[in-house]
């Protein structure tokens, strides 16, 4: 369907979740996918937030296939709250989350062949919260900003886009009752709803979308809530910490 045949995909995060679905499914559209996770793995493991890692990494890759068509930055960053995260905790997630992907994608640049295409995974916690959530939300904020700054940097070489998945579970199970129903669009997502969007922004059929951010959450940003609307109805409950 979208002729990725001669591909080169890197993937971080590609061992499990949403990174092993989306590398299967560049896989079964003839493309070579090269990932990197702190997993066990066919092709490297290794932790994104240290340095001398993401240069051996991007030198084996480059050494293997010589070029790079798709970049994506899948990795997830530590999630911990203003209450527990310690300066080295929060410093780990924004390397993880943000400066991983931006080295990461100067080391492969002058590997990019033509029509290249980067994609960032940020959150719908980008732009909303639940408590305790400083580290991973700041990450996911970065990397959406990223974004739209390297599309420009990078205007007429490589496109760059990002998504922000909401609730994605990633074992694929199918949930009921409130949880679905919360949802506008009936449901909790599932790991092929972020990985056909990602196929398709990498394609030529996208050609020409480059610095977006696009929310995949079953419209769950979209939704204004009020106390007794729905059936939800707002209790305070008092800070433990």
């Amino acid at each position: 369907m979208y002729h990725f045949e001669n591909k080169v995909v890197v993937i971080t995060g590609g061992a499990h979740g949403i990174g092993k679905t989306m590398r299967e499914e560049f896989e079964k559209e003839g493309a070579t996918v090269c990932i990197i996770d702190l997993l066990e793995n066919s092709y490297f493991k290794g932790d994104i937030s240290d340095k001398n890692t993401l240069e051996a990494f991007a030198k084996k890759v480059i050494s293997d296939y010589g070029k790079i068509d798709i970049l994506i930055h899948n990795a997830a960053p530590l999630m911990k709250g203003i209450h527990d995260c310690s300066y080295e905790e929060f410093e780990y997630a924004l390397r993880v989350g943000v400066t991983a992907p931006f080295y990461l994608s100067q080391l492969f640049l002058p590997y990019f062949a033509e029509g290249g295409s980067i994609i960032h995974i940020s959150s719908s916690r980008d732009r909303m919260s639940q408590p305790e959530t400083e580290s991973y939300s700041a990450a996911k904020g970065g990397i959406a900003a990223l974004t739209h700054a390297m599309a420009i940097s990078l205007s007429g070489k490589v496109r760059v886009n990002s998504i922000s998945p909401g609730w994605i579970d990633t074992a694929f199970q199918t949930y009921t009752g409130a949880d679905a129903l919360q949802h506008p669009a009936g449901r909790v997502g599932n790991p092929l709803d972020i990985a056909n969007m990602v196929l398709f922004l990498c394609s030529d059929k996208a050609g020409f979308i480059t610095g977006e951010n696009i929310c995949i959450d079953g419209g769950m940003t979209k939704q204004m809530i009020y106390h007794e609307d729905c059936g939800w109805c707002y209790t305070k409950t008092s800070d433990t910490k």
